[in-house]
């Protein structure tokens, strides 16, 4: 096939869809539902972020729990939000305003850092924090390994390492090994208190990027639906409510060493998330299979105009079958396909007072049909 890891990010990363990358922008929230069993101790946690996507989930897992918060952030992105919870406004950038100071003479059983980007700001928290809180819990990506095309990888496998100058800037190439550097960062201020939680694609209500309702929206319209390449090629996906169940659980059991994160718990294939999405929207649906190679000569993308699905060989085939059992083992779960989809669409459809939010991922209606008259047309 003609895709090669370059292509897949630049797709990816054009397409508003770097794994992992800050979600930018928000639309209202929706309630979710944790676990409603509470914690036998409550503890003190501070999250750094909390406002957008994975951060209300987050905070709704902890609170769920009977877990005291506080929320540090910019104020910027939805500032109402959680209003019964202690708010303390500054910067991750030490040198922004008033920086990190608000947070300084405080006591915390454990942080939850959403917003790790940059190894300069995640030295500054950890100096600030290291005295201040019992673990340190960082969001990183399992776009720390340098090589999607190993099928299974684990934690031990090799990480991306950063070359040259270190630039604060985000670009499909940086973002891994920057990733990275936060983790060293974190760890190696607090050596023995952190846990470096990778997750690969986060889906679900809140999510601005559409890296995964294109499906649920697609399905949902109906007719000729093109479904890339095998109906066995391996798709992975991880609920950000039970991403942050996992991650409650970690602080509230002292957890700590890296930890892959993507979901289902089950090995799922693309033909399960099609005909999973056809089965909680109903409609008309039909899906004709288009290989993976035609779609390469067309110039159509995985994870680009063609969100979620990677082939099943070549040099990003690893992207979708990453291992998790270690994180199994330490109590992950992950709630039904129906159920994310259910629930994400809940959430589209009452946006601005009931309009459905333009989708901002996959390929249009016009290329999917001349995509698939193509495909017809083949000799």
């Amino acid at each position: 096939m003609k895709s090669n890891r370059r292509n897949f990010l630049r797709s990816a990363a054009a397409a508003g869809l770097a794994l992992g990358a800050p979600h930018l922008g928000a639309r209202p929230t929706v309630a979710s539902q944790p676990s409603t069993d509470r914690a036998p101790k409550s503890l003190k946690l501070l999250i750094l972020g909390g406002t957008r996507f994975l951060g209300p989930a987050l905070v709704e897992a902890a609170q769920a729990r009977g877990h005291e918060l506080t929320l540090f952030h910019r104020g910027k992105s939805n500032p109402g939000i959680f209003p019964e919870v202690e708010h303390v406004i500054g910067d991750r950038d030490p040198v922004v305003g008033a920086g990190l100071t608000g947070l300084k003479d405080r006591k915390w059983d454990a942080v939850l850092d959403t917003s790790s980007y940059f190894p300069r700001m995640t030295q500054a928290a950890v100096d600030l924090l290291k005295d201040s809180v019992g673990q340190y819990l960082l969001i990183s990506s399992i776009s720390v390994y340098p090589s999607l095309e190993k099928k299974g990888l684990v934690e031990g496998d090799p990480v991306g390492e950063y070359e040259g100058e270190i630039k604060e800037e985000i670009t499909n190439t940086s973002y891994g090994p920057l990733k990275v550097l936060c983790e060293r960062a974190a760890e190696n201020t607090m050596p023995g208190r952190v846990a470096n939680v990778r997750p690969g694609l986060i889906v679900g209500p809140r999510d601005s990027t559409d890296r995964f309702s294109y499906w649920p929206l697609r399905v949902r319209a109906g007719g000729e639906v093109l479904a890339p390449g095998n109906p066995t090629d391996p798709v992975q996906w991880v609920d950000a409510r039970d991403l942050a169940n996992f991650c409650i659980r970690c602080v509230e059991q002292k957890t700590v060493g890296e930890f892959n994160i993507a979901g289902p718990r089950h090995p799922a294939d693309i033909a399960e998330l099609v005909y999973g999405c056809k089965a909680v929207t109903g409609g008309d649906a039909k899906f004709t299979w288009v290989e993976a190679e035609f779609l390469a000569e067309l110039g159509l993308q995985p994870w680009g105009h063609l969100p979620v699905w990677a082939p099943g060989k070549g040099e990003v085939a690893g992207i979708n079958t990453v291992n998790c059992q270690k994180a199994i083992d330490a109590g992950f779960e992950t709630r039904p396909l129906a159920e994310t989809v259910r629930d994400l669409l809940e959430w589209r459809d009452g946006w601005k007072n009931g309009g459905t939010a333009p989708s901002r991922s996959g390929m249009s209606l016009d290329d999917e049909k001349a995509a698939l008259a193509k495909w017809h047309q083949r000799g």
